[in-house]
């Protein structure tokens, strides 16, 4: 039985740069990096996010982008300030999509690796209330 998510493992070619775009873009802590000793696939770094483990390993950045992401919850106020940091370390936004409103605002991000990246205002309650509701009141 699955009782909740345990990690999230990004393959990066950088780990330095990838560190960065977790500690000073999003605010996460480091808490393990291996060094050459490593104990996996290859070097790999452990860092805490928002109470989830992130765990980025080294190795060849995906060939393509697509719409496959994950998302991580912010708060409204705080959704400028990370578009501000993030555009300091040089990711590539990806244009907004259109929105419903009520359903909560997004910042969509590509890294240096093609992993799409949201941060995202809303709740899984907030959207299901506001779809409940159909288009005629978008």
């Amino acid at each position: 039985m699955i009782t909740g998510l345990s990690h999230i493992t990004f393959i990066s070619s950088d780990l330095p740069r990838m560190a960065r775009l977790l500690t000073e873009g999003l605010g996460a802590r480091q808490i393990y990096a291996s060094g050459e000793e490593t104990f996996s696939e290859s070097p790999e770094a452990f860092f805490d996010l928002g109470g989830l483990w992130i765990a980025v390993m080294e190795g060849a950045a995906l060939p393509t982008r697509s719409y496959n992401h994950v998302a991580f919850q912010i708060g409204e106020g705080e959704l400028d300030a990370a578009r501000e940091r993030l555009a300091a370390l040089g990711v590539t936004f990806r244009p907004e999509r259109p929105r419903v409103t009520g359903e909560g605002r997004s910042l969509y991000f590509y890294d240096f690796d093609n992993h799409l990246f949201e941060l995202h205002t809303g709740t899984l309650q907030e959207r299901l209330a506001r779809y409940a509701r159909g288009r005629e009141t978008a």
